[in-house]
């Protein structure tokens, strides 16, 4: 059974269609990159899988749910997670305090409880600490738990990012251009805090990247889009000798 299905999904602004009849599933375990050239769509697919906007036309259903026109928080609670292209790190709060963040929707006590410290509360806050120490534990970021997200290196300023994520312990993560901004040396890391996540975390991944290194390297599946549309599915190598993706998006250089 998928994780996720998008069917004959549209979606319209006005008079413009951003996304036009776009179907795919994505099975538990997987890892697909969508990629296509800047305005062909993939960010409003996202935006639309995560609630941000709901379908002109069409169904998504994520674990066998109908999630479409859910609102965000719905969603994330339903299980799917995400990092943006720019990256949304909370200034004056150290490393630890922005992965708590993400527990923070797991919370059960109510607001009377956390303004008093009931110890309702104090008991979740302690295990809201430990599970994030965890977390960054786990993704080998425990030594900075203290840190200024700013003082960070952008790459592990990403690494944390999705680590907050990570954090609302969702089923399905959406990364949007996470290695945006990075050089080589940190696309390479990037690449394999991926691939670590997505077989310790027990995660379904749906990644948007317009570097290729990183897609052809980590990504068996490939979905491209154009204009709204899309034009191409399948390995690495397919896609590399499609036509339409050459002319679409591959005879564009990364950075354009």
């Amino acid at each position: 059974m998928s994780l996720l299905s998008l069917k004959s999904v549209i979606k319209r602004f006005g008079g413009l269609t951003a996304v036009n009849n776009f179907s795919t599933d994505l099975q538990p375990g997987e890892l697909c990159a969508l990629i296509g050239p800047n305005g062909s769509g993939k960010t409003t697919i996202f935006n639309l899988i995560t609630g941000i906007y709901a379908p002109t036309e069409g169904k998504i259903f994520f674990d066998d749910r109908d999630i479409s026109g859910k609102k965000p928080n719905e969603i994330t609670r339903a299980g799917i997670a995400r990092t943006f292209q720019n990256i949304r790190l909370f200034k004056g709060l150290n490393v630890l305090e922005n992965v708590m963040v993400g527990h923070h929707l797991r919370l059960k006590s109510d607001p009377f409880s956390a303004v008093f410290q009931l110890p309702g509360y104090m008991a979740e806050d302690r295990k809201m600490h430990q599970e994030a120490y965890e977390l960054l534990q786990a993704v080998n970021l425990a030594h900075l738990a203290d840190k200024e997200p700013t003082a960070l290196p952008y790459g592990q300023q990403r690494k944390l990012e999705i680590a907050r994520a990570l954090a609302t312990h969702p089923k399905l993560l959406l990364l949007d251009e996470p290695a945006a901004g990075m050089n080589p040396q940190e696309a390479e890391e990037l690449m394999e805090f991926i691939l670590h996540i997505l077989k310790n975390f027990e995660l379904t991944i749906f990644l948007i990247e317009h570097q290729m290194r990183v897609v052809m390297g980590i990504c068996p599946r490939i979905i491209v889009i154009d204009h709204g549309e899309q034009i191409a599915e399948g390995v690495p190598e397919i896609i590399q000798n499609d036509p339409r993706v050459i002319e679409a998006y591959l005879g564009v250089t990364e950075n354009a």
